[in-house]
């Protein structure tokens, strides 16, 4: 006989745990059940390892901010991932107020984001985009300076022993941040009915909506959520939803230089990100990163992309054969054909020797001893290959998927990701619960986690800096 609940959710990651925490807070009745095919919790994408840690506000991140044409920079994205991560912050800042998540600083640290160039046509990028983002609220206290004194008191470590033969610049934002999804994952789920070593096994359309087939037995749900990171389009796949025909995906891997030496790590305090190599995927912007990994102080630099047809870190060689249909073969091979620069980059990062990996490094820290780094394996990232007019085109967002009735939905895609995970799940839930959502209790409970829900950040100066107070104080965020 089927077990009955009112959501099964697949993943206990960040998204998983996000969906289920907001189904509790919303409606406290529901019977939420996650399932996750690992025996522990959050250690795929959401892993601290595994991931960049960074809170993803678009502060530093220059692939959010591409040159145009004519030499304009378009900030549309980076205010959009701004707010989706500032309304994330309230969400956790609600949660700590109620005291349903307790200590802060075991999943959030403040940490200053830098972005950081050499020579002159990239100094003169990010003047650019300094002073486009500059006319938005979110974005004025960024800080801008080319002067080589300024520049060593925000990252010493980056500029001792560096050469001032070329342009440099950086940009600063203050309130930046460290997060271990990791830790935050687990204490999201704290009290949700988790069900761990359970893959799923079969998955199709029957009983109250779904039937959802474990190792230990049968699940029937009216609503199934897939946020199984890597693992989500083959279980989308077997839905057999005409939604999932459009899909494919393609596979990247990462390495990340992790420092030993305990005087290296304290030297550096900041998150700074330079500019892609062209044609390197979003997840190999290179940066070198002050983390906080269960209490402890880490540097890391990276990542270094690759090539692996996993689309888990546990998973199988055989996931990226296994997820080409003959619907998605052609769109995939005009992927493979019309990227051929991150084909080419892909490879040249798999045959890396460690002398290439440490000048790369160099770059950010021109006295690196390579003696104090260790090469350490990132997480999996499966970036989305959707047809759009019948061709095959790369995506290196996130994007939900839901079967047309709303009783399936499907998280895919990598960055900004698990920075943004509240704004994804509550667009989950708009699109899947339309009319528990509309209603005027669960938007009353919505405004009361968010309280910026249904109001544009930037339109106020004096608003954001009400909603940034509140979060810095109750998050622990304040320099």
């Amino acid at each position: 006989m089927s077990e009955r609940c009112d959501a099964l959710l697949v993943g206990a990651g960040i998204m998983g745990a996000t969906l289920a925490n907001l189904l509790r807070q919303l409606d406290p009745s529901l019977k939420v059940v996650v399932l996750e095919r690992l025996p522990q919790l959050g250690c795929e994408s959401s892993g601290p390892m595994n991931n960049a840690g960074t809170g993803h506000a678009a502060n530093c991140e220059l692939n959010y901010t591409p040159e145009a044409a004519d030499g304009s920079i378009p900030t549309g994205k980076a205010l959009a991932i701004n707010a989706s991560y500032e309304r994330s912050l309230e969400f956790w800042s609600s949660l700590v107020e109620s005291q349903q998540l307790s200590d802060p600083a075991g999943f959030i640290r403040a940490v200053p984001h830098l972005s950081f160039v050499w020579g002159q046509a990239n100094v003169d990028y990010l003047r650019r985009r300094f002073d486009a983002l500059q006319a938005a609220p979110q974005f004025a206290d960024m800080a801008w300076s080319t002067d080589a004194e300024q520049l060593r008191e925000w990252m010493p470590l980056v500029m001792a022993g560096r050469r001032l033969h070329q342009p440099l610049a950086a940009t600063r934002v203050a309130r930046g941040t460290d997060v271990n999804f990791g830790s935050l994952t687990r204490a999201l789920l704290k009290g949700v009915d988790l069900r761990l070593g359970q893959p799923v096994l079969g998955l199709e359309r029957g009983g109250v909506g779904w039937r959802v087939q474990t190792s230990s037995g049968e699940l029937e749900a009216p609503f199934v959520f897939l946020g199984a990171g890597g693992g989500s389009l083959p279980l989308l796949q077997r839905s057999g939803i005409p939604e999932a025909r459009v899909y494919g995906a393609f596979p990247v891997s990462g390495q990340w230089l992790v420092c030993r030496n305990p005087k290296v790590i304290e030297a550096h305090n900041a998150k700074v990100y330079g500019k892609a190599a062209v044609g390197a995927p979003p997840m190999s912007v290179p940066h070198l990163d002050t983390r906080w990994i269960d209490g402890q102080r880490a540097l890391l630099f990276g990542p270094y992309a690759g090539f692996s047809t996993r689309f888990l870190r546990q998973g199988s060689l055989w996931d990226l054969g296994r997820s080409i249909k003959p619907y998605n073969l052609l769109p995939t091979l005009q992927v493979g054909a019309k990227n051929f620069d991150l084909v080419r980059y892909l490879v040249g990062q798999v045959v890396q020797r460690p002398k290439q990996r440490i000048d790369s490094l160099r770059d950010f820290l021109p006295e690196v001893n390579a003696n104090d780094w260790e090469l350490a394996v990132a997480g999996q990232r499966v970036q989305i290959i959707k047809q759009v007019d019948g061709r095959g085109c790369l995506q290196m967002g996130t994007e939900v998927v839901s079967s047309a009735d709303g009783s399936l939905a499907a998280l895919l895609g990598a960055s900004p990701g698990a920075s943004t995970a509240v704004d994804t799940m509550v667009q989950v839930l708009q699109r899947c619960m339309g009319e528990r959502f509309s209603s005027e209790a669960w938007q009353q409970k919505l405004k009361a986690l968010i309280p910026s829900w249904g109001e544009e950040l930037g339109a106020s100066a004096e608003r954001l800096a009400e909603i940034r107070q509140r979060s810095n104080g109750l998050l622990g965020l304040n320099a």
